[in-house]
C-alpha cells in the first residue's frame, strides 16, 4: 500500500455499536489530515483504529502497509496516540514515562533527552511522578513521548485540550517539525481555526462515515 491509511468500507464495533459504520479514507504520505464532526461521530474511534487498539469487524483496513484484520501489534510501534488519557503510568516519574515509551517502540533512547527538553519538562519536573502533574503537564509528557519516538504516522486526538498558550504553540511546532520530517499526521480537534493551521486537507466524520471536504493550507 502506498497509503500510510488506506480505509474502504470499514466497520468497527464498540460494544455492538457501530462506532465505524462503512468509513472510506486514504492519507497520502506526509499529508495532515484534519477530522472534524459532532461528538460521537466516530472520530476517536478512527484514530484508534488507526493505532491498532480497535478492530475492524468489516472492510479492509490498512495502515502503514500492515493489515489491520489479522497485524494490528505491529502496527503499534510504528505509529503514535496521542489521546485523552494520555497512556501514563502515575507510579513512574515524567522521565521514566518517556523512556517506556520509547523503549516499547524500539526507539532511539538518545533522543529522550532533547524531547524533555523541547516541551519544558527538564530538571526537577523530569523526576516528578506522573500522578502528581497537572493536566497540561501530563499532556506536555505524553507528547514528549511521542516527539521521542518519531512515529511515521501521528495520530492526535484534540491535541490541544489541557493546553495553556504557550503549550498549544509548541505543539503547532512539533507537528509541522514532523511533517518536515516525513511523517504523517491524522487529528481531531473542535479548535477549527488551530487545527487548519496544521492540516493540508480535512474531512468531516458523521454517523460513522468519512465525507471529504477539502481544505488548502500551506504545510
Amino acid at each position: 500500500m502506498d497509503s500510510p491509511v488506506h480505509l474502504r468500507t470499514v466497520v468497527a464495533l464498540l460494544g455492538g455499536f457501530p462506532a465505524l459504520a462503512g468509513a472510506d479514507l486514504s492519507v497520502s504520505a506526509g499529508e495532515a489530515v484534519l477530522l472534524r464532526g459532532p461528538n460521537g461521530a466516530g472520530k476517536s474511534t478512527l484514530l484508534r483504529l488507526c493505532a491498532g487498539l480497535v478492530a475492524p469487524a468489516r472492510g479492509d483496513a490498512f495502515v502503514l502497509g500492515y493489515d489491520l484484520s489479522t497485524d494490528r501489534r505491529s502496527v503499534r510501534r510504528r505509529v503514535g496516540l496521542l489521546g485523552h488519557a494520555g497512556f501514563l503510568y502515575d507510579d513512574l516519574t515524567v522521565s521514566e514515562n518517556v523512556t517506556f515509551a520509547v523503549k516499547a517502540a524500539a526507539g532511539d533512547v538518545g533522543a529522550i533527552s532533547g524531547a524533555l527538553d523541547r516541551l519544558g519538562l527538564s530538571g526537577r519536573l523530569a523526576s516528578t511522578q506522573a500522578g502528581v502533574l497537572s493536566a497540561g503537564q501530563r499532556r506536555r509528557t505524553a507528547l514528549a513521548a511521542l516527539v521521542a519516538r518519531a512515529p511515521e504516522l501521528w495520530l492526535l486526538d484534540e491535541p490541544h485540550a489541557g493546553l495553556d498558550a504557550e503549550g498549544r504553540d509548541v505543539l503547532d511546532d512539533v507537528v509541522a517539525d514532523a511533517r518536515s520530517a516525513g511523517a504523517t499526521v491524522l487529528l481531531a480537534s473542535h479548535d477549527s481555526d488551530r487545527a487548519r493551521r496544521l492540516a493540508s486537507r480535512e474531512v468531516f466524520v458523521a454517523g460513522g462515515l468519512v465525507h471529504d471536504r477539502e481544505h488548502a493550507s500551506a504545510p
